[in-house]
């Protein structure tokens, strides 16, 4: 698992390259996320076998699609794979960033927990069945704050 602060530290450089990408919000979002989908870096594959990578559990369709989505924007992604997800963290925070930005309604305020919770498992919760609201905030208690 990882250290908070240096972590903190690795997501505010990695979305510092790209100053439209960072905010206190997003920061804290990733953080709150990688917290949820990966007990913060204890799991780098999706436990049962199933396709989700790295940090934040993104799935090689979902990295694919990003690409698409952004590769005007950002041509870096467009010669990365999503394979690359379980072992480069800068790929994975940014991909977990650009996931976030697809979304058109602003993020939840930094310290809004609740609505980071909800926002997460609205937009980026790729299973409805598992993941809840309150699992979000319990695993932001634990890692995170």
């Amino acid at each position: 698992m990882f250290d908070k602060k240096q972590f903190k530290d690795l997501i505010t450089r990695v979305l510092s390259e790209h100053p439209e990408l960072l905010s206190d919000s997003a920061v804290n979002l990733l953080l709150s996320t990688a917290a949820q989908e990966s007990q913060f870096g204890r799991y780098l594959r999706q436990v049962g076998g199933g396709p989700a990578l790295g940090v934040f559990q993104m799935e090689p369709e979902t990295f694919i699609w990003l690409q698409s989505v952004y590769f005007d924007v950002y041509p870096e992604i467009s010669i990365r794979m999503a394979e690359e997800l379980e072992w480069d963290l800068r790929l994975s925070i940014f991909m977990a960033r650009l996931k976030y930005r697809s979304i058109p309604t602003k993020l939840p305020d930094a310290n809004d927990i609740p609505g980071m919770a909800k926002y997460w498992n609205r937009y980026y919760n790729a299973n409805p069945d598992h993941g809840t609201d309150a699992e979000f905030i319990e695993n932001y208690q634990r890692f995170v704050a």
